[in-house]
């Protein structure tokens, strides 16, 4: 996430669509079993919540996050730099 927000120009956006995992860990059962299907397969690999995000963002130096419910089970996360 740092290379991609020196790679952005001011004012840029960063844009990941994802089957994003809500905070309590409770209702997108796709993002669910994704994440536990990449832990079996892989495992240390997880999907990952838009408090994830927001925190590994902010660690990168962008300055503004929303997340835009699309549809089905994903989601744009979006930081802006």
């Amino acid at each position: 996430m740092k290379k991609a927000y020196e790679a952005l120009p001011k004012d840029g956006a960063f844009v990941v669509i994802e089957a994003l995992i809500d905070d309590a860990r409770r209702e997108n059962a796709f993002g669910l079993l994704m994440s536990l299907n990449m832990l079996i397969e892989f495992g240390d690999a997880f999907d990952y919540t838009g408090a994830d995000f927001f925190g590994w963002c902010r660690e990168a130096g962008f300055r503004k996050f929303e997340i835009m419910p699309l549809a089905g089970p994903s989601s744009a996360a979006i930081a802006y730099k």
